[in-house]
């Protein structure tokens, strides 16, 4: 099965924040909407990705004050995307190969959802797990 991105986002809310906006009225709307991760905007231009991990380490863990932070100040600046014509599976490597656990979709730079980990079906599953063992075996071969 090869699910394409799009299906997973189709009819998603893309919850959004602006750079200015600060970490704690941030983490008030992801925690209204049980969302981990926020797309960053400026006008209607992805700019970065605000995450649950980004607050805790880069705020709480910093001693610094969420209600004084911005998100410019510890988001991450222009993250790697996809496009929703894409393979699930190469949202999964994504996330794999860089340590992610979410990977905005975009279309023209524009965002149109977010998927994650957690978007992963069984079917999703085991054929990244055939990708990877496919790939070590080839490094295996070639190394």
């Amino acid at each position: 099965m090869h699910r394409a991105i799009s299906e997973i986002v189709e009819g998603q809310s893309v919850i959004t924040a602006k750079p200015t906006d600060t970490v704690l009225s941030a983490a008030e709307r992801m925690k209204e909407q049980s969302i981990g991760a926020m797309l960053v905007v400026e006008g209607d231009q992805l700019v970065g990705i605000f995450t649950e991990r980004d607050a805790l380490y880069r705020v709480l863990a910093a001693g610094a004050d969420p209600a004084a932070v911005t998100l410019s100040e510890v988001m991450t600046p222009n993250p790697q995307t996809i496009d929703g014509d894409k393979p699930f599976r190469n949202a999964l490597h994504l996330m794999y190969e860089n340590g992610y656990r979410h990977v905005p979709v975009v279309e023209e730079g524009r965002p149109v959802g977010i998927v994650s980990a957690r978007d992963a079906l069984g079917s999703d599953l085991m054929e990244f797990e055939s990708d990877l063992e496919i790939r070590e075996n080839i490094s295996e071969i070639l190394g």
